[in-house]
């Protein structure tokens, strides 16, 4: 979808489904760390399939560089969607969502560009966290397409 403004393709969450040749590159020639962060304290990570978060983050029209702490881990495709801590639990009921909270630890990129298994595809800025509720009805509304479509 054009960009009025600019003439240019709008970034969506989506677009970054598949990892290109540039990001294997910067894995490839940076100093990256990663380290592991306890779920709980200052968010609780929603994980689900690396597309189908991708594109609930889309259908929530948040922008993709707002800070909304967004990881993933192409080794896996798994995407780790960061919300308030203690609220990831209203997501738990979601076919093919698991919940990290409390006891919990998550691999994130502590330096660098990060790893195929610890990317932030959205870097954390801020307090900014995605909002469970919305998260969860996305993931819901997903799952009752996908049973249309396959009736």
């Amino acid at each position: 979808m054009p960009n009025s403004s600019s003439g240019r393709r709008r970034s969506t969450w989506s677009s970054i489904a598949d990892v290109d040749d540039l990001l294997r590159e910067r894995w490839r020639r940076a100093d990256c760390r990663t380290d592991w962060a306890h779920c709980g304290r200052e968010w609780d990570a929603v994980v689900v399939e690396l597309r189908r978060g991708l594109d609930a983050l889309d259908a929530l029209r948040l922008g993709r560089h707002r800070g909304y702490p967004v990881l993933a881990d192409y080794l896996t495709n798994r995407l780790y969607v960061m919300v308030d801590p203690g609220t990831g639990s209203v997501c738990r009921d979601v076919p093919g969502v698991r919940v990290l909270s409390t006891g919990s630890q998550v691999l994130v990129p502590v330096s660098g560009a990060g790893t195929a298994a610890a990317h932030w595809v959205s870097a954390p800025r801020g307090s900014r966290l995605v909002d469970s509720g919305k998260l969860v009805g996305a993931l819901l509304r997903s799952v009752d397409a996908e049973q249309a479509v396959a009736s």
